[in-house]
């Protein structure tokens, strides 16, 4: 039995590697991939998608869905630094020529609709889309089977203010709305994905160039070590999405605890933070199940033999 999904993402160095690890994956059936601002923006992370599924060209295409823009998003973290100004380490695809992809959240809705209940949603990036359905389709989000989201923290620094992930922080309104829906939630926060790091080593342990997958891991996977070095003063580098796929594919290896979580959006210095109740006497009801822990040795491990088997059948 494979898992139907949809990996709803903004590329982005580690959506990039997350996507090139599911698509090969025999335990999972990709439907679509669907484009949401955030690292980049919408133009550029509708491109992003296509082009890397065409540089990897998978025995079985997923559809693609068209990002559009966020209504409230917050524009002021690094990556561009991080990821380069075209998200991918400056490979600088060439915007496809498709301009007529359908949107989004369409795209999303409508496999809701052909597969009711088998479908998870694995929300890679600000959750602008999902947001969105639930103002525009809510009966197609009661169809979701489940939703892994990447992002928020529970007691770590934030990575796009002292407190805010980026994910939450580029559109914390949609990440409220998200939160307070009535959809199955699975949150994998930095206090968990930082503890998956990586170093130089992982260029040696990697697909060779001249596979599809391996070819495309090189062009950036550099670039993401140098820029840590520069920009941040580290040598090892977390990939927050591939870990964020494990605990779809190898749950076991995280400890997960129900949680009461919010997403604050008016705080000058707390906008997009993540916000649990852990009082004694919780007052808001539990909306999610959060990772607190991960095998971190194991969960690395998996990464890199998807990576490698995704390099032996490109």
């Amino acid at each position: 039995m494979t898992r139907k999904i949809i990996i709803d993402c903004d590329p982005g160095i580690d959506d990039a590697v997350a996507i090139c690890m599911a698509l090969f994956d025999p335990r999972l059936d990709v439907l679509a991939i669907t484009a949401t601002p955030g690292t980049v923006n919408a133009d550029r992370a509708t491109a992003n998608v296509t082009a890397i599924v065409n540089e990897l060209d998978p025995p079985r295409y997923p559809r693609i869905g068209k990002a559009a823009q966020s209504e409230h998003p917050t524009v002021s973290d690094d990556s561009a630094l991080l990821h380069g100004s075209d998200g991918l380490g400056g490979c600088n695809f060439a915007t496809s020529a498709r301009q007529h992809l359908p949107s989004s959240e369409k795209v999303i809705s409508e496999l809701l609709h052909q597969y009711p209940n088998e479908v998870t949603l694995v929300c890679l990036g600000p959750l602008t889309n999902l947001a969105k359905l639930c103002r525009l389709d809510p009966t197609s989000v009661e169809l979701i089977d489940s939703v892994i989201i990447s992002g928020g923290s529970v007691a770590h620094p934030g990575n796009a203010t002292t407190v805010a992930e980026r994910n939450m922080h580029f559109d914390p309104n949609s990440a409220r709305d998200v939160f307070s829906s009535p959809t199955t939630k699975l949150l994998v926060p930095m206090d968990v994905t930082e503890q998956v790091l990586f170093g130089v080593e992982l260029l040696e342990q990697i697909p060779d160039r001249f596979t599809r997958v391996g070819g495309l891991l090189h062009k950036f996977i550099p670039f993401a070590f140098r820029t840590a070095h520069q920009r941040l003063g580290r040598e090892l580098i977390p990939l927050y999405d591939p870990t964020t796929l494990v605990s779809l594919l190898e749950p076991e290896l995280f400890t997960w605890k129900a949680m009461a979580g919010r997403v604050e959006t008016q705080g000058d210095l707390t906008r997009g933070m993540t916000v649990f109740d852990q009082r004694l006497r919780s007052e808001w009801p539990e909306n999610m199940e959060v990772a607190t822990d991960v095998d971190a040795k194991e969960a690395k491990a998996s990464i890199i033999r998807s990576i490698r088997y995704a390099g032996q059948n490109t």
